[in-house]
């Protein structure tokens, strides 16, 4: 059985930082996309960033390039989303998804992805 679980989520201030884990189980990471979401209280769902497991490559929406970094660990089957200079903008609920075949965009849809976690809350306060 898949399994996703998130961890590493809380409250921080602006500038701080935070690491994100997706830890996964029933399979192991091969040639597969792994994508974090977030929604934020009245907004819609939106994929923020995506690591292909096969070669870790990595692709991240404007907002969060050069601020948020994805790394993945294969013999913990654990993808890390490093998030840092966070602001009040960031404040979501994040969840990591997999997709198992190989397109792997932040241009991808919620519809895209076969399994996902049950999320974790990151507050940044001004």
């Amino acid at each position: 059985q898949v399994q996703l679980l998130e961890s590493g989520g809380g409250s921080v201030q602006a500038g701080g930082s935070l690491r994100l884990s997706c830890r996964i189980s029933g399979f192991n990471l091969g040639r597969d996309c792994i994508g974090w979401f977030r929604q934020a209280p009245g907004k819609e769902r939106e994929l923020v960033a995506t690591l292909f497991a096969g070669d870790g490559a990595t692709d991240y929406v404007d907002s969060v390039k050069g601020r948020f970094t994805l790394s993945q660990d294969n013999p913990k089957n654990t993808v890390y989303m490093q998030m840092n200079a966070l602001n009040p903008e960031d404040t979501a609920t994040y969840t990591c998804a997999v997709k198992f075949t190989r397109t792997c965009t932040v241009l991808l849809g919620p519809t895209a992805f076969n399994a996902w976690g049950q999320g974790t809350q990151v507050t940044v306060s001004s």
